[in-house]
């Protein structure tokens, strides 16, 4: 029998192995009870069964093993020495069988056996590390299939122990660093806590240096210090993280070449690292390559792979990312015809092939929307049908079927005009409807789906039954439970629009419900996270049209409620979130853990959000678990003194202290209605109505925005009679209006501040005036001032001063910035400044060379005052990556927001585009200025357009004349009034668009 397991094990010849199990049966046939060797003669039976298994995967082998060693385990009483052995086979073997058979018996009896192996083992017994390490991986085992976190925990405290047994030299040192990282890097994806993810990463660097070039385990090793770096450029949107795991990944690549088992797999990794870069920055050539890796990987997958399917899949997947991006129909028709082929490999029985049912027609869906070929919306409509057979009650993606298919119903309906296909299309949303539980967190989106196809049958067929039943359901959604999806959003929006073109009661709630929504998404989601932008755009008018309809209503306090919390969405969640976070968190004790509790859990429902590779139920339920404990750590936060509006939006009397040095005068564009309402310190707001239209503003800022697009340049010669004219109209159609009601309120001279939405923050309205002689344009009567939102103003001017004694002044300039055309002023303007302010305040000054990116982040970190000359560097499309241009770079937004200041006051812009932010979302405020607004500066001049670099040095002169008071001090609340001096000053001398490009924004 020996001498046949030696050969089997040597030339892996079966009929060898077939041999030794029937000898070994003989054998054991000689041992009955009782007998001295039976309970070696059992195991032995059972080692070679096992490697049967392990050759062919028979699982009465297994179940014949695991017989076998319980067997064995019963001839080994309590305090027998081979008892814990006996107990180790025997919970391996059941955790193998969980493996292949999922039933969670198995793993739970493993891990008792496992549990009772180990309390046997002293601390030096050889066998202790391994039972260390198999239980952990087992508990490891359990919580991917329950998700208690305690099994997790008990598991990363089990790995540490067994790592303690492996010291420096020892064969298993590397594996045990490994196995430790990666549960720590998975319990990193629970709970968000970053000192989890930072040690995964310390262990994954430190298992690959014992893995050098040729070690087996390298390979391996990569990619898990790969996948650790992605998962912390996922939480901190570091991209050397990012770029470092693609790095491993084709390090890891590289190790796997042709032939080698792995190669696909790590393909693929390397692929979708790529995908995950692509997503964060849009460079085409990140997918290009992923595609090409994914058609390698298909390559090494031949007919008849078990990854064929996959393959096809992944590929398809990415030719679907890029045809969303360049609208090609070859990329789009290659993935159908790849859907189709995983769809053949996907025959009657497999438990993939619903899914490849439907990934082929949602891309024959999206071809008939490109192309309109009604035989694709038909097949489609088919196998959408096909899938939905093979999901019966009670399947996973039941829901997904009935939704698909109504939703390609109601497509075909609107086409072709046939009823009994909108007919249909009702009956499968209210069947998908009814089977998400109130809680579910999909339950919005359906509700809207089924909403608005009876709103459509009710354009058609006019039966009041489904117009009431429509905005029944509507009205149900201020009652969902525990919403934080984006689909909530939309189908508040949906529902939003339906009552305003019905003329139906529920609009001013369906606005409420809308910004309730919003407000609890902005406080889960990361600023940076892919779901912020869908929240924008989810939201995209929604605050504007909510102002209008409470005006149109006459609440004109909830109007200015509801558009404060609306609006500047990321700068919201960056100032009214993060502050109160801060101060919880300093507050010491309770405070301080639930703060941290608070940061956790926000962090975990982002994780359940993005976990796309679970099923829809197994979703909701974790999301809804969740938000119940999220939504019960704010109630015990709200119980602590002085926090009992944490994150609450502010009431009307709270924004109302906007007003207290002047009136804020909130000028709104919806497409319902344009409106001003004028914000004073102790009445209500006054109404102002505007004789303009949406579409008129619209018209009116693209003029404008072509007329400027030049301005300051010395190429180019700017009309300044067509600037005129449209300055004219919007004195015209705005501006004087809300002058003659000012006026009422306002004695000439004061300041004021401009809060305009939509395409409003486009248009200088403090230039706004009639250009006529012996008339008067509105600076003639007032200091104008801007703010994105009224908190901004009110945090801003709660900031206060700090002693003079302990400001400094720093004036950085770059003349010759890396890339970027050179500024002949900037030396000049930068030795005016000092003339003026290094008399009275502590001054440096920063300069060519030395105004390099990490020199000018050094210098606002330690800096109260800010003047800054240089390239300002706007990026209309991806408005996070505007900068000022510096000696070796770039200075971007999303840096300066990251940089903690040490109490900033002011900061002159002399800058290019320092008020021109995202194309789309304008409201969002996301510029230059804002960053520097929101990173704490009290003050800031900002420019609307190109500055002219002669005209900024006249403008800087006269302004920091008049920035001093009359006791010798610089006060950043002077910086309207400087500003407006200055430019009247000079009004005879320098260029009219440049007399109105800089704007002041804040105190």
């Amino acid at each position: 029998m020996a001498d046949n397991m030696e050969r089997f094990e040597q030339q892996a010849v079966l009929p060898d192995l077939d041999e030794a199990i029937d000898l070994h049966r003989a054998a054991l046939a000689l041992c009955p009870l009782g007998h001295p060797d039976r309970s070696i003669s059992l195991n032995n039976l059972a080692d070679s069964l096992n490697v049967r298994f392990e050759q062919r995967g028979a699982l009465p082998d297994l179940d014949e093993t695991i017989e076998l060693h319980r067997a064995v385990l019963a001839l080994c009483p309590q305090g027998h020495p081979d008892r814990s052995m006996s107990l180790y086979n025997l919970a391996i073997s059941l955790r193998i069988r969980f493996e292949r058979q999922g039933a969670l018996p198995n793993l739970d009896e493993a891990i008792e056996l496992h549990r009772a192996a180990l309390a046997l083992l002293s601390s030096s017994h050889f066998l202790r590390s391994s039972s260390l390490d198999n239980l952990a991986y087992s508990l490891n085992a359990r919580f991917k299939q329950r998700g208690a976190l305690s099994d997790l925990d008990e598991a990363i405290d089990l790995y540490r122990a067994a790592l303690a047994l492996c010291p420096l030299g020892h064969p298993d040192r590397s594996m045990s660093l490994n196995r430790l990282g990666n549960s720590l890097n998975t319990r990193f994806e629970q709970r968000g806590a970053l000192p989890d993810l930072n040690e995964a990463i310390e262990l994954n660097r430190a298992a690959l240096a014992l893995c050098p070039l040729g070690h087996s385990g390298r390979s391996m090793s990569l990619n898990n210090l790969a996948n650790s770096l992605l998962a912390r450029f996922e939480q901190q949107g570091a991209l050397s993280d990012l770029d470092a795991a693609i790095e491993l990944h084709g390090a890891a690549l590289a190790l796997c070449p042709l032939g080698h088992p792995d190669r696909s797999i790590s393909l693929n990794n390397l692929a979708n690292s790529l995908n995950v870069r692509f997503k964060q920055q849009g460079a085409l050539p990140d997918l290009d390559e992923a595609i090409w890796l994914h058609r390698v990987a298909l390559a090494l997958c031949p007919l008849g792979h078990s990854d064929r399917s996959m393959s096809l899949n992944n590929l398809a997947n990415s030719l679907d990312a890029r045809f969303e991006q360049q609208g090609a129909l070859p990329d789009l028709n290659e993935a159908i015809e790849l859907h189709r082929a995983a769809l053949a490999l996907c025959t009657l029985g497999n438990p993939d092939r619903s899914i490849s049912l439907s990934n082929l027609a949602i891309g024959l869906d999206t071809r008939f929307e490109q192309q309109g070929a009604l035989p694709d919306l038909n097949e489609a409509i088919e196998l959408h049908r096909a899938a939905f057979a093979i999901r019966p009650l009670g399947h996973p993606l039941r829901y997904q079927s009935l939704n698909n298919l109504a939703n390609s119903l109601r497509v075909r309906s609107k086409q072709q005009g046939e009823l009994s296909d909108l007919d249909e299309a009702v009956e499968l949303y209210r069947a998908a409807f009814a089977l998400l539980s109130p809680s579910h967190f999909l339950r919005s989106s359906s509700l809207n789906n089924l909403a608005k196809s009876l709103l459509v049958r009710f354009e058609q067929q006019s039966m009041t039954s489904d117009l009431e039943e429509a905005f029944g359901l509507y009205l149900q959604l201020p009652e969902i439970s525990h919403a934080v999806w984006c689909k909530d959003l939309y189908a508040a929006k949906s529902w939003a629009a339906s009552a305003e073109q019905l003329n139906h009661h529920s609009a001013l709630v369906a606005y409420q419900t809308a910004l309730e929504l919003l407000d609890r998404h902005v406080t889960v989601l990361s600023s940076f996270s892919r779901h912020f932008d869908v929240i924008r755009e989810a939201t995209s008018s929604i605050a504007m049209d909510a102002f209008s309809c409470n005006v149109r209503h006459g609440a004109l306090t909830t109007a200015v409620e509801l558009v404060e919390r609306g609006r500047a969405v990321f700068w919201t969640q960056l100032a009214r979130f993060r502050t109160p976070l801060d101060e919880l968190s300093a507050s010491g004790g309770t405070g301080e853990a639930l703060a941290e509790e608070f940061k956790q859990l926000s962090f975990r429902i982002r994780k359940a959000l993005d976990a796309l590779d679970v099923s829809l139920e197994d979703r909701s339920s974790q999301i809804r678990q969740l938000i119940i404990q999220w939504d019960g750590v704010i109630s015990r936060i709200r119980r602590l003194p002085d926090f009992s509006r944490f994150l609450l939006p502010p009431l009307f009397s709270d924004l109302q202290k906007a007003g207290e040095d002047g009136p804020v005068i909130i000028v709104n564009a919806s497409r319902y209605s344009c409106d001003a309402l004028i914000i004073l310190i102790s009445q209500d707001p006054a109404h102002v109505s505007l004789d303009i239209t949406q579409a008129e503003v619209s018209e009116l800022t693209s003029t404008f925005q072509s007329l400027t697009s030049h301005a300051g340049t010395s190429d180019h010669k700017t009309e300044s009679y067509k600037i005129v004219g449209v300055l004219r109209t919007l004195w015209r159609r705005v501006v004087a209006s809300i002058l003659e009601v000012l006026r009422k309120f306002v004695p000439r001279g004061s300041r004021i501040w401009w809060c305009p939405t939509a395409e409003f923050t486009l248009l200088p309205l403090h230039a706004a005036g009639p250009y006529e002689p012996n008339s008067h344009n509105f600076s003639h009567f007032y200091v104008s001032s801007y703010t994105p939102t009224l908190a901004t103003l009110i945090r801003a001017r709660r900031q206060g001063s700090r002693d003079a004694s302990s400001q400094h002044f720093v004036a950085i300039g770059q003349a010759s910035p890396d890339r970027a055309k050179e500024l002949r002023c900037v030396a000049a303007e930068l030795d005016i400044v000092a003339q003026r302010v290094a008399p009275v305040l502590s001054f440096t000054s920063l300069a060519g060379s030395d105004a390099t990116v990490q020199g000018a982040f050094d210098t606002l970190s330690q800096k109260q005052w800010l003047h800054l000359a240089c390239h300002g560097m706007p990026n209309q499309e991806e408005p996070f990556e505007s900068s000022f241009a510096m000696y070796d770079g770039s200075l971007m937004i999303k840096d300066i927001i990251r940089t903690r200041l040490q109490d900033p006051e002011f900061a002159f812009l002399s800058a290019c585009h320092t008020t021109v932010g995202d194309k789309w979302s304008p409201d969002e405020a996301i510029h230059l200025a804002a960053a520097m607004q929101f990173s704490g500066f009290r003050s800031v001049i900002g420019s609307m357009w190109s500055v002219d670099d002669d005209v900024a040095g006249q403008i800087v002169s006269h302004f920091y004349d008049n920035l001093v008071d009359d006791s010798g001090r610089l006060d950043c609340k002077r910086a309207a009034r400087a500003l407006h001096k200055a430019v009247k000053k000079l009004r005879k001398q320098i260029p009219f668009e440049q007399q109105i490009v800089f704007v002041h924004i804040g105190v």
